[in-house]
């Protein structure tokens, strides 16, 4: 199973990302690519700390029920819906972007497994250090799928 962890995984996910040019079309979705970048980013902030995090009720009951999706092989399936608090509307600079999200997955990775262990993710709640990994990898995954890339 790839994870942000493993560094093969990793140093994929950092070439992928590098291939990702400012006017890539999307395959799906609304997000440019530069907000997409962005949405990354706010996805791996919480996981930082940036905000308080709770799981919502709505993700307590259905967690249950997809979490050998979520966590198993199968990718992310596209137009999967978006937590109105990570939506990213406005314009933003690729570049930029860019640079804060390889800032932020370097300070995850620095903290490990055992310092990502039991965190709360908003809808999945708490997740082991290994879950993060999966569940990071696959999120990339899935924007630089719908990317081309």
């Amino acid at each position: 199973m790839h994870s942000l962890f493993v560094p093969a995984d990793r140093d994929a996910l950092a070439r992928r990302f590098a291939e990702l040019e400012p006017g890539a079309q999307r395959q799906w979705g609304k997000m440019d690519a530069a907000q997409m970048l962005r949405h990354c980013s706010i996805a791996l902030g919480d996981l930082l700390g940036d905000r308080p995090v709770k799981q919502l009720f709505l993700g307590k009951l259905i967690t249950p029920l997809i979490r050998g999706q979520i966590f198993g092989e199968k990718p992310f399936r596209r137009n999967s819906p978006t937590d109105p608090i990570y939506v990213v509307s406005d314009p933003r600079d690729f570049e930029t972007e860019r640079t804060q999200l390889a800032t932020f997955i370097d300070r995850v990775v620095q903290r490990g497994t055992a310092k990502t262990e039991g965190m709360v993710h908003p809808f999945f709640g708490r997740l082991s250090g290994e879950q993060w990994g999966r569940l990071i990898y696959k999120h990339f995954d899935h924007h630089l799928r719908q990317f081309g890339v």
